[in-house]
């Protein structure tokens, strides 16, 4: 892969460059426990990234913005991301994958078929 394709790679998995480097700079700032958490959530995140760098930039500069809130509040850190941070995750990404990841076209796909399914048969 050349450079100039691994820019774009890049650019499409977290959005603009800048915006992502201010967002790494948020997170380092943060208290070691808030930035582990959020660091952890990132990784998987990343399996979730919309396609559209755009809405993956947006995405973890909202990451960053909830954990520098729960780190200014006092909030800890179970108290923001629950007893499953997996679910946390998946509902946190989910506002962000319309159109993007492909299970939610799935899943968008998968109700359509069935609502189409259920108004064909006669009653």
């Amino acid at each position: 892969m050349s450079d100039v394709e691994k820019g774009g790679f890049i650019s499409k998995v977290v959005g603009d460059k800048k915006r992502w480097r201010a967002y790494k700079a948020r997170v380092r700032q943060l208290p070691p426990d808030y930035r582990t958490a959020a660091e952890a959530i990132e990784r998987y995140l990343m399996h979730f990234v919309p396609t559209d760098g755009e809405r993956a930039a947006s995405e973890f500069e909202d990451l960053a913005d909830l954990f520098e809130q729960a780190a200014a509040d006092g909030t800890p850190i179970r108290e923001v991301v629950g007893e499953d941070p997996v679910e946390f995750a998946a509902a946190f990404a989910q506002n962000y994958s319309e159109g993007g990841y492909v299970p939610a076209r799935e899943r968008k796909r998968l109700t359509g078929a069935i609502a189409r399914a259920a108004e064909e048969r006669p009653r």
